[in-house]
């Protein structure tokens, strides 16, 4: 465009006003398509071959990712991290003090992730048979891992049951800036059976993960926990503890936000979304944060949906569903960017000892979906899901 307008000041200053008008025009616009530009969307496969992937991103733009590998009863957990938003990854480190100590079958039992005060790297996962220590009871343990204070390495694995035994569907971590972390699980109330008695339990450190309190349960209403489904921990904007788990009793498996109670102390439960099924459906959630906003994420039903949290109620504002007829939605993942645009990724086609395909949506501010961002890919192996987070540069990532 420059070259021509300057070949048209030969040919007269009809022409030449002619041309800069319109190069004028193209700058003024140009803001416009920058700010209409969807983000990227780069979709990788898990490093060294791993499953169930679980990504988070530190204050300096660093992706920190965990992922099991191994025999599908007996894992390991590794961690790698990527400077380059998932380009290139850094040498792998196990986690697992113990050989074989993560179990990957289902997908519902895998590694969790979360980054506290200093960037320090939290994991937490259900044990395997052969995992040590036991919880109490001999029990299946749940297992908690952090950075070493030089950061090349994971302390000990240490179990934090020391009552409520019964972990079936794994458990979840959090953390916050301010040293606190948080491991739950779901289990029978001491001396009890069935999906009914089961409740969410929580062990609190805070002191960076140094130590953690006997667990407590964090609900005492009697909503039950669907024995073989995964849960969600998040911290939001305001430092509050939130749970997303699903419920059970004889004739529902409905999805509850679990958030601290009005005026404080302990915790209330609110209805998510109901679901009529005796049968356990092995699902799983999740949390995104950026800032004050969170966001949440659920399956129900072959069906992933996400709401975000109101800032008026402090709880979930008005569902948003993957749209479209799927094949068996499951293991949903959110990620927030910069400019607070929502990546929403799920994978279908999953079963027993079977992999399927991941698909994805980007949302706008206002959590509608942006036209021509959605996309798909193949290969989505065994056991494995996909985790999104949101990179530097504005753009987001997808680890299968």
């Amino acid at each position: 465009m420059f070259s021509r307008v300057l070949l048209c000041q030969q040919r007269g200053g009809a022409e030449v006003f002619y041309y800069m008008k319109m190069l004028i025009g193209l700058l003024v616009a140009m803001p416009t398509l920058v700010m209409a530009a969807t983000p990227e969307v780069r979709v990788v496969r898990c490093p060294d071959g791993g499953v169930q992937p679980q990504a988070a991103v530190d204050s300096l733009g660093k992706v920190h990712l965990i992922y099991l590998k191994g025999e599908d009863g007996r894992s390991d957990v590794f961690y790698v991290t990527s400077a380059d938003g998932g380009r290139t990854w850094g040498k792998a480190l196990r986690v697992n003090s113990q050989a074989g100590a993560a179990i990957a079958t289902g997908t519902v039992r895998g590694a969790h992730l979360a980054i506290g005060k200093g960037d320090r790297v939290h994991v937490a996962w259900m044990g395997s048979s052969v995992a040590l220590p036991k919880a109490v009871g001999d029990g299946t343990p749940m297992l908690y891992a952090r950075m070493n204070d030089a950061g090349d390495g994971f302390e000990a694995q240490r179990n934090l049951i020391t009552a409520a035994a019964g972990l079936d569907g794994g458990g979840s971590v959090a953390a916050d800036g301010a040293g606190n972390v948080y491991v739950a699980w779901h289990a029978p109330m001491p001396g009890m059976r069935g999906e009914e008695n089961r409740r969410v339990w929580l062990a609190v450190s805070k002191d960076e993960g140094k130590r953690f309190a006997a667990e407590t349960a964090m609900l005492t209403d009697a909503t039950g926990a669907c024995g073989c489904c995964g849960m969600r921990l998040g911290v939001d904007g305001d430092g509050r503890l939130m749970a997303i788990y699903r419920a059970a009793n004889a004739e529902t498996r409905d999805i509850y936000l679990l958030e601290p109670a009005a005026g404080g102390g302990g915790y209330s439960a609110a209805k998510v979304e109901s679901f009529a099924t005796k049968v356990c459906p092995m699902s799983t959630a999740s949390f995104a944060r950026s800032g004050e906003r969170m966001l949440g994420a659920w399956e129900t039903g072959g069906q992933v949906s996400f709401a975000a949290i109101d800032p008026r109620t402090k709880g979930f504002g008005t569902p948003v569903a993957a749209a479209g007829k799927g094949n068996n939605r499951k293991h949903p993942s959110l990620a927030i960017n910069k400019d607070g645009e929502v990546l929403f990724a799920w994978d279908e086609g999953t079963a027993w000892k079977r992999g399927g395909t991941v698909h994805w949506q980007v949302y706008d501010r206002s959590l509608k979906p942006v036209a021509g961002a959605a996309g798909m890919e193949r290969g989505l192996v065994a056991w494995s899901l996909p985790t999104a987070v949101a990179t530097g540069d504005g753009g987001f990532l997808i680890v299968y």
